[in-house]
């Protein structure tokens, strides 16, 4: 019963609840009569949406759309959208960081409600979710949207390390740190440049290689390349999980003499020695401690605690526990979720949030209008693999982890074209049509240029 009395007044509860408090805590109990987080609210819609990234976003445009103003909230407590694709770009100084976010009031449909805060408790069972002020938000239907966060704590020492001013440890994961990638590259003339990829799945799991790609062919422009050692560890057993695109990964890598190890995870920078360590993966126990000057680190990710710790949502890894084909919910029925916080096996980017779209979507309406779900996701993805300045590889596949592409050209090769596509035309595909609900992903594109495609045998 406790965990449905709202934060505000449980707060206040406990100060009175003890027999003698101090002036300090009266102090604190006369704030929370004076705040507004006392005067909590009951909200009611029809869909709430819990996050505002790129699905939640898209979402929210759709159904607002459909269902009419006010219909559907949107609970982020975040000021800016970041378009997350861009960071890797930032980090090789090709983009800015202001070119990366739009406000959240720029982003989020009109005809949908925002509220400004976040979620804490979600009972499914009583359709409500409490936020961190208090208020209680009464559902009919509720789409997950959360992404993932990051935590770059569960690794001893990196957070400290990425604070350390001028430091030799970067990260383009986060907009915090970003900016500090291609500062720290223009100083680097000499040593081991090490890069990571961490145990746990990420956002856009192509971005960690992605990186060293580029900082490799900067070094190449500068002269020093080979005044420098570049090696990539990642916990994967693999360069890159689609065998189509690996097999052309791998002879870039040899080309360009950048180590791969996999199975090979951080667990433990040591700044003041500028030593990462590492653990193998397949014999358990077993560390290497490397010297670094510069060091790329990806954090640990995982679903928001707070969704994390409701049971009932999750699946054993954590993610909202949906059908991979319909993104409903396995056991509660008016729940869907979208994006990087589903449980659905796809890799976890923005393209896929599009192509869930219009699934989750339809089949959002139907359940509402008491018809079966007929729509199906396919485990679409795309990761757009710069290989430098220039070029990229166009990465598209499905949940076998088959090619999936949309071109007539063959996609597994570096390409201008589709660095051009990267760096320039999808900004504004996904600040003009995926965040207004007008782009489904590529989809029916890959219908029309079929015809230019040679025939299989």
């Amino acid at each position: 019963m406790n965990s449905r009395i709202p934060l505000g007044i449980r707060q206040c509860n406990r100060l009175l609840a003890t027999p003698i408090y101090y002036a300090n805590e009266a102090s604190t109990l006369a704030r929370l009569f004076s705040t507004s987080r006392l005067h909590y609210k009951r909200h009611e819609c029809k869909v709430l949406v819990v996050g505002g990234g790129s699905g939640g976003c898209a979402m929210a445009a759709k159904l607002s759309s459909h269902l009419g103003k006010d219909k559907v909230i949107v609970l982020e407590p975040e000021d800016k959208h970041y378009y997350q694709p861009m960071f890797t770009l930032i980090g090789g100084g090709m983009k800015r960081l202001e070119h990366s976010y739009k406000t959240m009031a720029e982003v989020l449909p009109k005809k949908a409600k925002w509220l400004k805060e976040k979620a804490m408790e979600f009972e499914p069972d009583n359709n409500t979710v409490c936020t961190s002020g208090g208020d209680t938000i009464k559902y009919d239907f509720l789409l997950i949207a959360t992404g993932l966060q990051l935590k770059y704590e569960k690794i001893p020492g990196l957070a400290e390390a990425l604070e350390v001013p001028n430091g030799k440890v970067c990260s383009i994961y986060s907009p915090k740190y970003v900016e500090g990638v291609y500062d720290l590259l223009r100083r680097t003339n000499e040593g081991n440049l090490i890069f990571t990829f961490p145990a746990s799945p990420v956002k856009c799991p192509g971005a960690p290689q992605k990186i060293v790609y580029i900082v490799d062919h900067y070094l190449r422009k500068l002269g020093k390349r080979d005044k420098v050692k570049i090696t990539y560890n990642t916990a994967l057993p693999v360069l890159f999980g689609v065998k189509h695109y690996a097999d052309a990964l791998w002879p870039i890598c040899k080309k360009r003499n950048i180590t791969v190890n996999t199975r090979r995870n951080l667990v433990e920078v040591r700044h003041a020695e500028d030593i990462a360590v590492f653990e193998d993966l397949d014999h358990p126990g077993q560390l290497f401690e490397e010297k670094y000057s510069l060091l790329h680190a990806v954090p640990p990710m995982s679903a928001p605690d707070e969704l994390t710790k409701c049971r009932k949502l999750v699946n054993e890894a954590g993610f909202v526990d949906v059908n991979n084909s319909t993104l409903q919910h396995v056991r509660y029925s008016n729940v869907f979720a979208i994006g990087d916080s589903s449980g659905s096996p796809n890799s976890k980017t923005a393209a896929a949030a599009a192509a869930q779209s219009p699934v989750v979507y339809r089949n959002m309406i139907a359940a509402m209008e008491g018809r079966s779900l007929t729509d199906v996701y396919d485990g679409y993805a795309s990761c757009p693999l710069v290989t430098g300045y220039s070029t990229c590889i166009l990465a598209e596949f499905d949940y076998n982890l088959q090619p999936l592409e949309t071109f007539p050209v063959a996609q597994n090769k570096e390409r201008y074209s589709m660095f051009i596509m990267k760096k320039d035309f999808m900004p504004l595909l996904y600040w003009k049509l995926m965040l207004t609900g007008h782009w489904n992903g590529p989809g029916l594109m890959r219908k029309l240029l079929g015809v230019f495609k040679p025939s299989k045998k």
